[in-house]
């Protein structure tokens, strides 16, 4: 009996003296876990001396009190750090990194908006002039510092370090909650508390009776952001998890959905003992980052006043939802690349300008409307207006779809005219090519019309019109090779397919020319046979005589045409790039084509050979060798020459 009495007074000396030291703490602060471990260490040994021993329940204690200082300091730390990013600061250990008071002063200068003094210096006379700062500037603002000396959180000492942040969170982040019904003696924990009620009132299940085990299973965070973004939330799936699971969630979409400082873990919440005051901080985040509806707002009743201000919200919501939607779409550059897909969405974006803009021009002015009856609430302060969701902001919003609108409209016409120009390049090479062929076909057919003239003795009838409907052919070609790069250059699909239309009808071309020049630009007019005929009436040495001069006219001609296409040959170009030296390969091709064609002359002349009398012209047979050499050369080299550039 008289061991438990020593006990019982041991445990009462601890209340009352931390009761003393710290008039400002809430519920739970008055209890032993709150001694510093340097006092716990000394208890136990007078209690050693004494021969006691420590209780279970002691150690249990004092067990529980680390784990809440370790949770706390990762709470607090991640609260400074949140407003301190704002001055460009950062912490790492709570402890520590506040003992040189300087971002002590960086934390009050961002909570409120005021510049403060400080010491630049590193000696310890500096750093206790730089807390004693900010410990004054406390003073000043009717913040009741309780046994906190600047010498203390100089010193880094744990239990009072975290008792100044917290006083300092009670000060600025806590004390200025407002909530409907509360009443004018009511702690501001207590405001806080009955604002959570509100908030989850109406779901099976959850009741919110404290700031520590009703919190534990996370099914609280999760019904609170769900009031006001039903959207961001199952609750039959958060009636389903586990505890961990909705902490997690809850957690993560605050942090993404509503910018909530991630300032607790689950593993740090689904404890037995969930520390009171890291929840605190949070919920108090989660209430300065949700709107509040007023309770009383000129005449009009506070659900009526709820009901508007959530038809507003959703209405914002959707609008933004949809306008950085389409600002996405308009700033995107991959056009089809047809003019029929390019005319589909051309069309699309009228049918936008013309339909749906002005729908959500409607939808935005109805909801300047509505935010127009709640104005008077939010200047009172009732109703806090979430960062994005005033009507200014979503003008900034509208401003910036018409930047992209314009912007659209200016790429899609562009694209479009140019689509259109490629378009009418197509056509006309359609109309010209199918002109062209038939053109090229009226001449191949006057050029046999006039070969069955020559196999016949006559004189042809058609080589001035062959000359000028080759040529105009030519010409025409020509034009449509330049069509054709340019829809190459501009990478249009149907670019090759016209490429080779085009080319077609050259080779075409090409053959029906080829066979025009050695049947009649050479002067090679008649075959020999049938000038043979025209001098047999002559006497036979003038008849010989004449059958030689014409046979050796012929192989003259055949010879200038090999040196014409050689010299040809020579100076034509090998082009800059892939469509130009493909465009000179089909040219080498269709002359190739002629060239083996042209075969069948020199044979020819080889069988004239046997006719002439060599001994007056005895080197006639080296210049028909000649004919045929170079002609093999002609029909090789260019070509393969070409094939390997490409």
């Amino acid at each position: 009996m008289e061991k438990r009495q020593i006990v019982r007074a041991q445990r009462s000396g601890m209340l009352q003296g931390l009761a003393e030291g710290s008039e400002s703490l809430g519920t739970g602060d008055t209890l032993p876990w709150n001694l510093a471990k340097h006092q716990r260490v000394k208890q136990g040994k007078v209690g050693m001396e004494g021969g006691r021993v420590m209780e279970p329940a002691e150690r249990a204690v004092i067990r529980i009190a680390d784990e809440r200082d370790r949770v706390q300091k990762k709470t607090f730390t991640k609260w400074v750090n949140k407003h301190l990013m704002k001055a460009h600061r950062s912490i790492d250990d709570l402890y520590e990194d506040l003992r040189d008071g300087h971002n002590l002063i960086s934390l009050l200068e961002v909570l409120s908006g005021e510049p403060l003094p400080r010491e630049k210096g590193r000696m310890r006379f500096h750093k206790l002039q730089n807390v004693g700062i900010a410990l004054e500037y406390l003073k000043h603002r009717q913040v009741r510092l309780v046994n906190i000396r600047n010498d203390d959180i100089a010193d880094g000492n744990p239990k009072l370090t975290l008792g100044l942040i917290w006083t300092i969170i009670l000060h600025f982040q806590i004390s200025d909650i407002q909530v409907t019904g509360q009443s004018d003696d009511m702690t501001a924990k207590e405001k806080l508390l009955l604002w959570s009620q509100r908030m989850v009132e109406g779901y099976p299940e959850l009741r919110c009776d404290n700031f520590t085990s009703s919190w534990r299973d996370g099914r609280l965070f999760n019904a609170v952001i769900h009031r006001h973004r039903p959207v961001l939330i199952d609750m039959n799936k958060v009636y389903r998890q586990k505890n961990q699971e909705n902490l997690e969630q809850a957690f993560s979409i605050a942090e993404r959905e509503l910018g909530v400082t991630r300032l607790l873990d689950p593993e740090d919440v689904d404890v037995p003992h969930p520390d009171e005051k890291s929840i605190i901080t949070y919920v108090s985040s989660l209430y300065d980052a949700l709107p509040r509806v007023p309770n009383v707002e000129a005449g009009i009743r506070a659900n009526e006043i709820e009901m508007r201000w959530q038809e507003y919200y959703e209405m914002v919501t959707l609008l933004i939802q949809w306008i950085r939607h389409h600002i996405t779409i308009f700033e995107e550059r991959k056009f089809p690349g047809t003019y029929e897909e390019m005319e589909v969405l051309w069309r699309q974006f009228l049918k936008f300008k013309e339909s749906d803009l002005p729908v959500r021009e409607t939808e935005k002015q109805h909801s300047k409307a509505v935010f127009k009856s709640l104005e008077g609430a939010v200047q009172e302060g009732h109703l806090k207006v979430p960062a994005g969701y005033h009507p200014i902001d979503v003008e900034k919003e509208w401003g910036k779809l018409h930047v992209a609108i314009l912007e659209r409209e200016r790429v899609l016409r562009s694209e479009f005219e140019r689509l259109e120009r490629f378009q009418r390049i197509i056509l006309r090479i359609q109309q010209e090519s199918n002109t062209c062929e038939e053109q090229i076909k009226q001449s191949d057919a006057l050029l046999k019309s006039d070969i069955r003239l020559l196999n016949a003795g006559k004189p042809p009838q058609n080589v001035a019109v062959l000359e000028h409907d080759l040529d105009k052919s030519d010409s025409l070609i020509r034009s449509l090779f330049n069509d054709v790069q340019t829809l190459k250059d501009g990478r249009h699909p149907q670019a090759e397919q016209m490429y080779r239309r085009v080319f077609r009808l050259h080779e075409f071309l090409v053959a029906t020319r080829t066979e025009y020049s050695l049947r009649f630009k050479s002067g090679v007019q008649q075959p020999i046979l049938q000038i043979g005929a025209h001098v047999s009436k002559q006497s036979p040495s003038k008849a010989s005589a004449a059958v030689d001069g014409v046979t050796l006219k012929y192989i003259q001609d055949l010879l200038e045409w090999i040196e014409e296409n050689q010299r040809r040959l020579d100076a034509a170009e090998w082009g800059v790039d892939l469509p130009t030296v493909q465009t000179q390969l089909g040219v080498h091709r269709g002359l190739h084509q002629s060239i083996e064609d042209f075969r069948e002359k020199i044979e020819r002349a080889r069988a004239d050979e046997r006719g002439i009398n060599l001994s007056t012209h005895p080197l006639l047979p080296h210049t028909i060798n000649s004919h045929h050499s170079a002609n093999s050369h002609m029909s090789t080299i260019p070509h393969v020459s070409l094939l390997t550039r490409v």
